[in-house]
C-alpha cells in the first residue's frame, strides 16, 4: 500500500479484506452445516425405507425370502424413480430388487457384518447414489436366514437442496457484504471528518486567514491540534524575538556611529574613540544576538541532562580563573534532565557560573533540582555579593566599575529566564557573597 493513498481508502480496504474472509469462512462454515443437515436427513429417510423392508420381508419353510406386491412408499414401484431397494438372501444366494431398478444397474451392497449400519456415498456408470445397508439374521419362521437390505437413492436430490441453499446464502451473504461496507463507508466519513476539519484549519492558518487552530475536536485530536497551537505560537514568538533584536540593533548601533562620525571631526581622539564605541558595539550585538537566540519554552525540545553541561561549564571556567585557584562545586542529580534549548543551558548557566567567579573570593557553589512547581537552579558565591539588585540586570550595567566586564551577562540571562517564563532573583548568598536564584515552571 503506498503512502499516497487516503486514510479513507486504507481503512475502507481494510475492512473490505476482513470482511471478505469473515463472510468467505462463515459462509464456508454454514455451507457445510447445512449440506451435513441435509445429508444426515436423507440417509435417515434410507434406514426409514430400511425398516420398511423389514417389515414387509417374509420367509417360507424353505428359507426362500417372500415379498409383497406394493409397498408404502410408491417410489419403490415406479421405474427410475430415483430410489431403489435389496434384498439379498446371503444363504440362498438370491436377491430382490424392487421394481423402482427396472433398466437400472445399482451398485447395492451384498456382504456387511450383522447387526451393523453402513452409509455411503457409491458411485457406478457415471451416477452418484446415497446408500444405506443393514444386515440381520431373519429367524422367523422354520430356517434362518442371513439378509442384506440396501437401499440407494440417487444424489441428484441431495445435490439439487445444497446447491439452492448455497445459491441463496452467499446471495444474502453478498448483499449484506456491501451493505456493511456502505455502511463502514458512511461511518468512516461521519468518523474522519475532524480530521479533514483540522486540514482546512490548518491550510487556513498557512494562508493567513486565521492565527491558530480554533475548533474543538476529539480527545484523540486535542493534543494533536494543542501541540500545532504551541508550535504556531512558538514559531510566531521566535520571528518576533528576531524581528525586535533587528530593530533594536538598529536602533542601538546608531548612537555609536554617531559618536564615531563626531570623531572624524578631531582625530587626535579618534583611536581613543573607534576603541571604545568598537566595544560598545560588540557588547550590543552579543546582548541582541543572545536575546535573538533564546529558544524559549518548547515542548517539543528533548530533555537535557543538566549535570553533563554544569560539568563541562565548571571544566572550563576552572582553566580560565585557575589563576585564583577558585573552588567550584556543583551539587546536581545525575539524572536530572529538563526540557529546554541546549544552547539556551549553556548561555544561562555559563554567564551565571562566569560572573559569580569573577566576583568570588574562593569557591563557587552551583546547585539544580527539581521541585514540585519546575527546575531550581542556584549559583552562590563569596564575594561581595550585589550593592544594587536592579540596575545590575540592566545592560553595560556593572556591579564595580573597577571589574572588567562589558555588563552584558546578567541582562542576557535575565532575557532568558524571561523566554522561558521563568523567574530571577538577586538574593545574599549563605556563603557571604551573591546568589543568583532562578525558578522555571514546567514546559
Amino acid at each position: 500500500m503506498t503512502p499516497g493513498y487516503s486514510l479513507r481508502a486504507r481503512l475502507l480496504l481494510g475492512a473490505a479484506v476482513v470482511l471478505l474472509f469473515f463472510m468467505a469462512g462463515a459462509g464456508i462454515a454454514v455451507q457445510r452445516a447445512h449440506a451435513d443437515s441435509v445429508r444426515a436427513v436423507h440417509y435417515g429417510r434410507l434406514q426409514g425405507t430400511v425398516y420398511l423392508l423389514l417389515a414387509r420381508a417374509e420367509v417360507d419353510a424353505t428359507g426362500a425370502l417372500v415379498m409383497p406386491a406394493g409397498f408404502a412408499e410408491p417410489r419403490l414401484t415406479l421405474p427410475g424413480s430415483g430410489l431403489y431397494a435389496s434384498i439379498f438372501n446371503v444363504d440362498r444366494n438370491e436377491e430382490w430388487r424392487s421394481s423402482s431398478t427396472v433398466g437400472i444397474d445399482a451398485p447395492f451392497r451384498r456382504r456387511l457384518e450383522t447387526g451393523r449400519w453402513q452409509f455411503e456415498m457409491v458411485e457406478r456408470g457415471g451416477r452418484a447414489y446415497m446408500g444405506a445397508t443393514y444386515a440381520v439374521n431373519w429367524e422367523a419362521g422354520a430356517r434362518p436366514a442371513s439378509l442384506v437390505l440396501s437401499v440407494l437413492e440417487d444424489e441428484t436430490e441431495f445435490r439439487h437442496e445444497v446447491v439452492v441453499f448455497a445459491r441463496t446464502l452467499w446471495s444474502w451473504l453478498g448483499g449484506a457484504g456491501l451493505l456493511l461496507l456502505l455502511t463502514q463507508l458512511l461511518l468512516l466519513q461521519w468518523g474522519l471528518a475532524p480530521l479533514r476539519q483540522v486540514a482546512g484549519e490548518i491550510q487556513r492558518v498557512e494562508g493567513g486567514e486565521q492565527s491558530k487552530i480554533e475548533g474543538r475536536y476529539p480527545t484523540e485530536l486535542s493534543g494533536l491540534t494543542d501541540n500545532l497551537n504551541a508550535l504556531i505560537q512558538q514559531e510566531r514568538v521566535r520571528q518576533t524575538r528576531y524581528k525586535e533584536a533587528l530593530s533594536y540593533l538598529a536602533h542601538s548601533l546608531k548612537t555609536p556611529l554617531a559618536v564615531l562620525r563626531s570623531a572624524l571631526q578631531e582625530p587626535a581622539q579618534l583611536p581613543q574613540a573607534v576603541a571604545q564605541q568598537v566595544t560598545r558595539m560588540d557588547d550590543i550585538v552579543q546582548h541582541q544576538l543572545g536575546r535573538a537566540a533564546a529558544g524559549g519554552v518548547t515542548r517539543f525540545a528533548p530533555a537535557v541532562p543538566l549535570a553533563p553541561v554544569l560539568e563541562r561549564i565548571r571544566e572550563a571556567l576552572a582553566k580560565v580563573y585557575a589563576d585564583k585557584g577558585i573552588a567550584f562545586r556543583v551539587d546536581c542529580p545525575a539524572d536530572l534532565a529538563w526540557r529546554i534549548d541546549e544552547g539556551d543551558l549553556f548561555e544561562m548557566m555559563g554567564n551565571l557560573m562566569d560572573n559569580a567567579a569573577k566576583w568570588a573570593g574562593k569557591a563557587v557553589t552551583v546547585r539544580a533540582r527539581r521541585e514540585a512547581a519546575g527546575l531550581r537552579l542556584q549559583v552562590d558565591d563569596d564575594g561581595p555579593g550585589f550593592s544594587d539588585t536592579r540596575s545590575v540586570l540592566q545592560l553595560h550595567v556593572r556591579g564595580d566599575e573597577r571589574v572588567p566586564g562589558h555588563g552584558v551577562g546578567l541582562a542576557v540571562v535575565k532575557d532568558l529566564v524571561d523566554s522561558h517564563r521563568g523567574e530571577l532573583q538577586l538574593l545574599r548568598s549563605e556563603m557571604g557573597g551573591a546568589r543568583v536564584d532562578i525558578a522555571l515552571p514546567a514546559a
